[in-house]
């Protein structure tokens, strides 16, 4: 009797773009494999939902969104004459697919706080070459383009630029799940007026207004989502923590952490000689255990560390203060007196409940690879000097403001 094939080309029912496929076998082996299902398990923003309760969508289902634009947008390349082989193809989509395999639990806030080294691209990177090796060079191609050292560049400016698919599956995605309706962007629009001019991707001129919203959008989403001003003290409570639990450690004082916390936080310095035990202990952590040995910490017998490990579990979060100039020191005197004298903390622990620093964004780069708009009769334009309401400068500068943290019950 014939053995029945398994069928790998899978159709997933995504809630932002409706029944998408799988678009190889080994597309499906990689999302089956133990490195990549732990994105099931770490959410795309972090402490978000703090403010935005929906928010919790995960790193794996943007990931399968971000490979569903890119099998889109070479659908769209094809059409208008761009050669794109079935091999580039794959390997563009394991790239994307990739792209994200190195973020760590609660993804940007804790990046190189647990792996002080490297940050998620570099560990991502780590991780393809892992996976390349188990999978005997079927990744190969993929790498070069994540790296962007394939001759066919914008194939890499599909997975890595100011206008690829991660940024426009990320935004719609985000504001589907936030319910923030000023990140809803024309991804499907964009897409469809893509084009390559001596290998470099362009836009079609009749579809500037989807790029100036999507420019329009990030920059709204940034500042009313991901640098909401909760969200900072939520994310910034977290990072109090884990310096604390740093402290302690340094301090030969007793802190549980799980076997694979222990190997990074006891290693700071830690480098990737034994890349393959580095990555298996990685894979291994994700949002859950955070939340495991944050509920542990709240019952540590340090007070700062069990103070604030409660305060963020039940969400009793710092005040925050944003403005766009540094505090005056006065003030951070004067609330870190207060904070002393109410809560009973000691000079080396005022730094956990009282603290500023700073938070910046820009929206277009004019230093990076640019989005360029392409006309009929061929001439091409930065979308900063074709657009009538864009102001490039003004986008490309990079916004700074200044926030201050203080405990609610002192002031």
């Amino acid at each position: 009797m014939k053995k029945a094939q398994s069928n790998k080309r899978k159709i997933v029912n995504d809630p932002v773009y409706g029944l998408i496929n799988m678009p190889s076998e080994i597309i499906y082996d990689i999302i089956e494999h133990k490195y990549f299902q732990r994105l099931r398990r770490i959410k795309q923003l972090g402490l978000t939902d703090y403010v935005y309760p929906g928010a919790v969508h995960t790193r794996f289902q943007h990931t399968l969104g971000a490979v569903h634009l890119i099998s889109s947008a070479i659908t769209v390349l094809r059409t208008k004459g761009t050669s794109i082989t079935e091999e580039e193809e794959e390997a563009v989509s394991l790239a994307i697919l990739l792209h994200d395999i190195g973020h760590g639990p609660y993804s940007h806030t804790l990046e190189q706080i647990i792996v002080e080294k490297y940050n998620h691209e570099e560990l991502s990177l780590q991780f393809m070459e892992a996976l390349n090796e188990e999978y005997s060079g079927k990744l190969d191609l993929a790498i070069k383009i994540f790296k962007n050292q394939y001759h066919k560049k914008f194939l890499h400016q599909l997975v890595s630029s100011q206008l690829d698919v991660d940024r426009l599956d990320y935004l719609r995605r985000d504001s589907f799940y936030t319910g923030v309706s000023e990140g809803v962007i024309g991804s499907d629009r964009i897409i469809k007026m893509l084009d390559v001019i001596d290998d470099e991707l362009v836009i079609e001129a009749k579809g500037i207004y989807s790029v100036e919203k999507f420019l329009i959008a990030r920059w709204l989403m940034y500042w009313q989502v991901y640098l909401h001003k909760t969200v900072v003290s939520a994310e910034q409570l977290l990072l109090k923590i884990f310096k604390r639990v740093k402290f302690l450690i340094s301090e030969n004082k007793e802190v549980y952490l799980t076997k694979e916390l222990k190997y990074f936080l006891n290693n700071p310095q830690l480098d990737i000689s034994d890349a393959l035990a580095m990555l298996n202990n990685f894979s291994a952590i994700d949002d859950t255990d955070i939340i495991v040995l944050i509920k542990n910490w709240a019952v540590n017998d340090d007070k700062v560390l069990s103070e604030l490990s409660n305060k963020l579990i039940h969400r009793q979060l710092f005040k925050i203060e944003i403005q766009d100039t540094p505090f005056d020191l006065e003030k951070i005197s004067k609330l870190s007196d207060k904070a002393s004298k109410l809560l009973n903390l000691n000079k080396s622990e005022i730094q956990y409940y009282v603290f500023t620093d700073h938070i910046s964004k820009n929206a277009y780069s004019a230093f990076d690879d640019k989005i360029h708009i392409l006309y009929k009769d061929g001439l091409m334009k930065d979308v900063g000097d074709a657009s009538d309401i864009l102001n490039t400068a003004m986008l490309s500068k990079t916004v700074k403001k200044y926030f201050l943290c203080y405990p609610k019950e002192i002031i």
